[in-house]
């Protein structure tokens, strides 16, 4: 097991705070106050409390537009339509549960705000299952709106990928840049509590050096939350749709890297292993005696003729990541994701292309070189 974990941290450190380019300054960060976990109040499930809240008023007098459905149940395209919809009740319900859910999302970015690890940030990015929807969109610019007349100097933008390419287009940030030198794709794995998503992704690397014009070649889904797999059958399934994919992409044409991109619930360990928040995976993934990383180059050893390398990050760290090519203009910045929680990290820009940084390393080789051309005189 030793050797195999080796071969699968030769890349990068698994769950690692220095990344190509940037730095992770902290990840899942567990705030409380006296209700609980900070997270809970900005949740998909805290959203769907509020909205039950403001329905209560017209159940009782026989008016709620949206029936007998419970609120966890209506679904976001429903309440996206109600926001433009003619039903200016249920327009109003909507818009209530919004403002209410952006009171506390701003709340809870205030306190990440004010913690030392997210001193100076910039800019924050919200993704999620949440922010695919028109109410998420405007929960979120109210957000921002709040915390800006609270004289908070900080952008909130929902993240600019689909949640679900996110992920995916995230792990590109994982891998080296020599491996886009000679390879036009990498694979990627997204896990989730309900489903898992692989995919093929394309660098676009010639047309886009920074990575911005990435995208997802193809992607398979599987709702292993339907089928409740043991932790051995989970892995086995993920193998079958990463080979289904490897053989897809070679019959392509593609040129696909020897490298596996992982975004996974929890606290990642240096040897791949989870130090904890994996519980609603299927099946036992903190146990010391299981390690993702090293199941899978046991069972994919090669991809085309080079040994297969895997490097597996948190899924949030992910998500954000994939908003790193039109991050160069701030310093600090940081991503919250929406969901079952809130996840939550906060990186700083290691390298900048046309940034102050860039300008800075270029002062230091001029003084480095003043100081070396004094020292030979």
């Amino acid at each position: 097991m030793a050797d195999e974990q080796v071969l699968t941290t030769g890349i990068a450190r698994h769950g690692g705070t220095r990344l190509p380019s940037v730095d992770v300054d902290s990840l899942n960060i567990e705030l409380k106050d006296d209700e609980g976990f900070l997270g809970d109040r900005a949740s998909r499930s805290a959203f769907r409390k509020i909205l039950e809240r403001w329905r209560k008023p017209l159940r009782k007098s026989g008016e709620d537009p949206f029936g007998d459905e419970p609120s966890e149940r209506v679904s976001k395209k429903t309440l996206d339509a109600m926001l433009i919809g003619d039903d200016t009740e249920a327009s109003a319900v909507v818009h209530s549960a919004i403002e209410e859910f952006a009171l506390e999302l701003a709340y809870v970015t205030r306190r990440f705000l004010k913690t030392k690890a997210w001193a100076k940030t910039e800019r924050i990015v919200v993704g999620g299952g949440f922010r695919d929807s028109r109410l998420g969109e405007l929960a979120i610019a109210r957000t921002e709106i709040i915390l800006k007349d609270e004289k908070f100097k900080v952008d909130l933008h929902p993240i600019r990928y689909h949640p679900d390419q996110a992920g995916l287009i995230g792990c590109l940030h994982l891998a080296p840049s020599w491996i886009f030198e000679a390879h036009d794709s990498i694979l990627a794995v997204d896990i989730g509590g309900t489903n898992i998503r692989c995919g093929v992704v394309e660098t676009r690397w010639k047309k886009a050096p920074d990575l911005s014009k990435a995208t997802v070649w193809k992607s398979e889904l599987w709702r292993h939350a339907d089928e409740t797999p043991t932790r051995e059958a989970a892995v086995e399934h993920l193998v079958e749709m990463l080979q289904d994919l490897i053989a897809e992409a070679e019959s392509e044409g593609l040129k696909l890297a020897p490298f596996i991109g992982i975004a996974c619930p929890g606290v990642i360990n240096e040897d791949g292993s989870i130090e904890k928040g994996a519980q609603n995976l299927p099946g036992n993934w903190e146990s010391s005696k299981f390690n993702l990383p090293a199941s899978l180059v046991e069972q994919i050893p090669q991809i085309g003729d080079h040994d297969t390398a895997i490097v597996m990050h948190n899924d949030g760290v992910v998500q954000g990541l994939s908003e790193v090519p039109f991050m160069q203009d701030v310093e600090r910045w940081g991503v919250l994701t929406i969901g079952t929680g809130l996840g939550n990290a906060r990186f700083t820009n290691r390298r900048k292309e046309n940034g102050k940084n860039a300008k800075n390393g270029e002062k230091n080789e001029k003084d480095n070189g003043e100081k070396k051309a004094k020292k030979s005189a």
